[in-house]
């Protein structure tokens, strides 16, 4: 996909931190939010079809049936789960922004877009954990001209799973608002965008 910009927000200085940090901010931002639409994508296409044997919950409580749309298995968990779920993203999301506590260089300092810090100060510090990016040293080799081209691919693929899952949202939500989904799409009748209106709100007051 070529360069595409209406909005002409490549031309803005956010923060005044001049054009160079703000394009970093905005690919950056595009290529996270295209992570996040690929797991959303997989995960929606999992858990509509498979359900995990086990308990979910130390109470015996098993995993909301695969009968429910997603956004219906999303309401039906309990309210500490929303909280694991969402806390744990908070912390991948401090770790990307201090860099792994200063670790490299931030996306709007010279950092390069899309890199995630690793976690081997956190491994040094606190717990074994296993990095996000190329656990295993795989790409390691890799020429620079192969991962420019992987990145192109990962971003490309962002943004149909983007278009993919909101696809998805649309069709559960608005029966026939997505012809080629029709006869997938499972209906549902809540807010899809109130996640936590079914807990009574996100700190359960």
């Amino acid at each position: 996909v070529s360069f595409f910009d209406p909005t002409n927000l490549s031309e803005q200085d956010f923060y005044g931190m001049g054009e160079e940090a703000t394009v970093g901010f905005l690919r950056h931002a595009e290529i996270k939010h295209g992570r996040v639409a690929m797991a959303a994508f997989v995960g929606y296409c999992v858990q509509s079809n498979f359900h995990f044997p086990w308990a979910m919950t130390l109470a015996g409580d098993s995993f909301p049936s695969t009968d429910l749309a997603p956004e219906a298995q999303w309401d039906a968990i309990p309210i500490q789960a929303k909280y694991q779920i969402i806390l744990l993203a908070g912390f991948l999301e401090f770790w990307e922004e201090t860099i792994g506590l200063r670790g490299g260089k931030h996306y709007m300092l010279g950092g390069r877009p899309g890199d995630y810090p690793s976690f081997q100060s956190f491994r040094e510090d606190v717990h074994f954990i296993l990095d996000l990016f190329d656990p295993f040293g795989f790409s390691k080799n890799m020429s620079e001209e192969k991962k420019a081209t992987r990145l192109a691919m990962e971003i490309n693929n962002g943004r149909l799973a983007m278009i993919g899952i909101f696809g998805f949202m649309a069709a559960d939500v608005v029966p026939g608002s997505v012809p080629a989904l029709a006869n997938i799409a499972t209906q549902y009748d809540g807010n899809i965008m109130s996640p936590f209106e079914t807990s009574g709100s996100f700190f359960g007051l």
